[in-house]
């Protein structure tokens, strides 16, 4: 679905991170993973377009959808929705923007969409009338709108309780299971991570590149790379053995 070669990212001349080669496959969950800092949100606004690479490539094999629209939908942080729309607006934005479909069949579509992520029944609602939790559900309705084959999702359930954050993890894995689609996730809550990933990139501050590549639980369990169990064991210098 993505491929990225020799990519260093960052703003101005300075790069957070150099020369990242890695490929995203069709159907899973990729999770990029790193400690603040690292450039994890960075990459994927790289990814998507919004912040041009420093050098390096990006290339999609996804097929695009009708209208031209790009090949992925985007949640960013907090779903990033605007205040003065209802949430049906909202997740029809896209739709009104990249498609000439009559307003009942745009209705259709909005109502499927927040259906899919439990918020049948709130299509009326001002985002500041949800709950958080329920205005990132709202906002991967709307990356989920033109019904993409690939999805970014940039910290999902940061901020968010145990259980609301365990109810996005299970619908990601919907997402994934259900419709096929191919889900990027930014993140640094391990729960998460272990609950929903099918494999990931792990990045380093220090190291300005990936140090490791794979299933989040066989490089918890396997890796000799202290920097890595650190990671994944949430564990300081001086308790890693």
């Amino acid at each position: 679905m993505i491929r990225a070669r020799g990519l260093s990212i960052g703003y101005g001349a300075r790069p957070l991170m150099r020369d990242l080669s890695f490929d995203v496959t069709a159907g899973g969950v990729f999770c990029i993973l790193g400690g603040s800092g690292t450039g994890k949100s960075t990459l994927l606004r790289t990814l998507v377009g919004l912040v041009p690479p420093l050098a390096g490539e990006v290339a999609f094999e996804a097929p695009e959808p009708a209208g031209g629209a790009p090949p992925y939908g985007v949640m960013f942080q907090s779903g990033a929705l605007f205040g003065s729309m209802t949430v049906a607006e909202n997740v029809a934005l896209p739709i009104r923007s990249w498609t000439r479909l009559e307003p009942r069949e745009i209705d259709v579509i909005v109502r499927a969409r927040l259906r899919l992520v439990g918020l049948d029944g709130f299509e009326h609602h001002l985002p500041s009338e949800i709950s958080g939790g329920m205005a990132k559900r709202a906002g991967i309705a709307r990356a989920l709108a033109l019904d993409p084959p690939l999805l970014f999702l940039d910290e999902p359930s940061a901020g968010l309780d145990p259980i609301t954050a365990s109810e996005l993890d299970d619908l990601v894995r919907t997402l994934v299971e259900s419709l096929g689609t191919t889900i990027v996730v930014v993140t640094h809550e391990l729960p998460s991570i272990f609950r929903i990933a099918d494999d990931c990139i792990l990045l380093d501050k220090e190291e300005q590149g990936i140090i490791a590549r794979g299933d989040p639980r066989e490089l918890r369990d396997g890796s000799a790379d202290e920097r890595v169990r650190r990671f994944f064991l949430r564990r300081s210098r001086e308790v890693v053995a």
